[in-house]
């Protein structure tokens, strides 16, 4: 139970979980910042009840009493498996978590910051599919800005390759990554070139961003800045090869508005086909 892969696979004792889709990865993005007992309760309620919740992971998880409350309440509203990482010292972390489907840990190839980003392996109905959720690290302190943050989005470029190859099918990340597209409107100049690349790794290692591809044009935000500008941090990719099969991708503003949150959640739908039958 110490190690950053740790897993918890707990039935609900209560009402039973509401039936995922068989034909469909149906996942939920949400950055919980860090959000207190309380607050990590309603958010987990809110969730638990939408219908493109089947796979849900969660970023910007504290390693104090509010991220284990947001477990717990997982795993109270029918949440059948949690995997929840375990940082080594105190830090935030991702968490995934599937309503119905099978699904099992597999060992993350992310080398800095592991608890930041977990993996997992998904069956739907039959249907196999590897999952990988982000929580890209901030600009950090003035005294260490942008160590932390550069050397996760490194070690994310470094993996992403190898997860894709060895998945050797349907894979999905999704995550918080700090940065925006190249292209982004508006305009954000603190953005640096390394950024940019950092966002275009996930092309090179065989990855579609579901919104563009979905909303070549659209101009849509996950969170706000102070000046109410907005950035669209919060992001989901398909493998290229899958994209056409990606049928609903979307910026929920709900828990933005209701004070869930800072950000919005970002829904995403993917068709399965035979091709996805585990081996």
């Amino acid at each position: 139970m110490t190690t950053a892969d740790r897993q918890l696979s707990l039935l609900n004792p209560g009402a039973p979980p509401r039936p995922g889709a068989t034909g469909a990865a149906q996942v939920l993005l949400f950055n919980t910042q860090h959000a207190a007992p309380a607050r990590a309760r309603r958010q987990v309620a809110w969730i638990a009840a939408q219908d493109r919740a089947d796979l849900v992971v969660l970023t910007e998880v504290s390693s104090t009493a509010g991220g284990e409350a947001l477990i717990q309440a997982l795993t109270d509203h029918g949440y059948t498996t949690v995997i929840e990482p375990r940082p080594a010292a105190p830090d935030y972390r991702t968490v995934l978590a599937s309503r119905t489907a099978a699904m099992r840990a597999l060992p993350s190839t992310v080398e800095y910051l592991p608890h930041r980003a977990p993996a997992a392996a998904v069956t739907i109905g039959g249907h196999a599919l590897g999952l990988l959720g982000l929580y890209v690290p901030s600009r950090g302190p003035k005294e260490r800005r942008n160590e932390a943050k550069r050397a996760f989005q490194e070690a994310v470029t470094a993996a992403l390759p190898a997860l894709v190859k060895e998945c050797g099918g349907l894979v999905i990340v999704a995550g918080d990554l700090n940065v925006v597209e190249p292209g982004h409107t508006p305009h954000h100049a603190v953005f640096g070139a390394w950024e940019y690349a950092f966002y275009d790794s996930f092309a090179a290692a065989g990855l579609t961003d579901a919104f563009r591809h979905l909303h070549p044009q659209a101009a849509d935000h996950s969170w706000f800045g102070r000046s109410g500008r907005g950035f669209r941090f919060d992001h989901a990719f398909v493998t290229t090869g899958h994209r056409d099969q990606i049928t609903h991708c979307a910026y929920d503003h709900t828990p933005r508005r209701e004070g869930l949150s800072d950000h919005a959640a970002l829904t995403l739908t993917v068709r399965l086909t035979p091709r996805e039958q585990p081996a």
